[in-house]
């Protein structure tokens, strides 16, 4: 059993880290506080091929797996940006999974092609108000014509939703009383983010500031047959083959960002002298540095076994979500850490740490819940009764 990074991840690590390294702390302060999508670095990654990662080759892609996208986003993520960096290519690889999968040869030349090459960007609308993370309670309906569909309906916390040329969206065709399962009759579009019927509007967040996230307001907009991915009412079973590569990644850029912050904590305990001495010299300082370095290695060797087991097509589901609960924990301990590390400093902005903790809480949240993942695991590994 080789536990190693092969050439090519080493390879992949080390170029995306060069990319990174051209956007200093003044950069992704300014996009936070502004606040504005740091298009710059966007098109940095696009220029160099990196939006295109697990996308298929003969569409320009270079068809590689989620294991290395992980090892990407880990790069991004630690490379001073945090989640302000990894969301703003983020849905890239994991959202138009649905269409590499399911999508027409002409679908995916359409779609795919401008987001590898960075022309065009894509946003996810699937948590809606009333639902939460209940995805099969979702209130917005598209309604059959003789052309197509009428789309009405509200989405929530949809990202770049602002920037965004496209938009990847979850609707019920059949009301959710009519079905004979709660997950049957939804479909999925990918279509025009046609802002006369579409209103979007930035919720103002905690951080992460530079990268949007909005409320979206979908009123009669009218989508055709050509743009919807697959067939009619089975877009809940597509939306899953994005389920588990999201949770991989979110768990990995939390690794990203909290090694990031731990390097910043051990830099600062190594530098600042008080009663005569390195702070770093403390144990008080010691250990709890070393167990956010333990915890994060720990959540890193897991997102990077859930994706080896995603792309030899085996079970990896709980690793999956274990990887995404890891990981977001591990980077908010590193980041609360690295302020405390600080002291006084570390609620300055100068500083950097008070931006990686104010993001850190980000995947303790999302994609799904700790909660939720923990009633999965206790469901579907140790075989427990399902609790909600």
């Amino acid at each position: 059993m080789d536990i190693s990074l092969s050439d090519e991840h080493r390879a992949i690590d080390e170029n995306v880290a060069r990319i990174c390294a051209g956007f200093d702390d003044a950069y992704w302060t300014e996009c936070d506080q502004t606040p504005r999508f740091p298009e710059e670095f966007y098109r940095a990654m696009a220029e160099a091929g990196w939006l295109g990662i697990t996308m298929p080759v003969e569409l320009g892609g270079a068809g590689l797996g989620v294991t290395e996208a992980a090892i990407m986003m880990h790069a991004v993520a630690r490379g001073g940006g945090g989640f302000g960096a990894a969301s703003a290519i983020h849905v890239n690889l994991f959202g138009p999974h649905a269409v590499v999968v399911h999508g027409t040869e002409g679908q995916k030349k359409r779609w795919l092609t401008p987001l590898i090459e960075g022309r065009e960007k894509v946003c996810f609308g699937v948590t809606e108000p009333n639902a939460g993370l209940d995805t099969t309670n979702i209130e917005t309906f598209a309604r059959r014509t003789n052309d197509g569909y009428i789309i009405r309906g509200r989405k929530m916390w949809t990202t770049t939703a602002l920037e965004a040329d496209k938009i990847l969206l979850l609707t019920r065709t059949t009301p959710r009383a009519e079905c004979k399962r709660p997950t049957e009759g939804m479909t999925l579009f990918y279509t025009d983010m046609d802002r006369s019927k579409i209103e979007v509007r930035r919720i103002e967040k905690m951080g992460r500031a530079g990268v949007d996230s909005n409320a979206v307001f979908i009123d009669d907009l009218h989508v055709t047959d050509e743009d919807r991915v697959g067939e009619e009412g089975k877009g809940f079973r597509y939306l899953l083959d994005s389920l588990n590569p999201e949770r991989i990644l979110f768990g990995i850029e939390a690794v990203g960002l909290g090694r990031d912050a731990l390097r910043r904590a051990a830099d600062y305990a190594r530098e600042r002298h008080v009663f005569g001495r390195a702070i770093g010299q403390n144990q008080s300082i010691q250990h709890p540095l070393a167990e956010c370095w333990a915890a994060l290695e720990s959540a890193y060797w897991m997102c990077l076994r859930a994706g080896q087991l995603y792309d030899t097509k085996q079970p990896c589901g709980a690793e999956a979500n274990a990887a995404k609960l890891l990981g977001g924990r591990a980077a908010f301990d590193a980041a609360t850490r690295a302020v405390m590390t600080h002291g006084g400093m570390g609620y300055a902005r100068e500083y950097q740490v008070e931006r990686l903790f104010r993001e850190s809480i980000l995947p303790r949240i999302i994609p799904v819940t700790e909660q939720l993942i923990l009633s999965f695991i206790a469901e579907n590994v140790l075989e427990q009764p399902k609790s909600y």
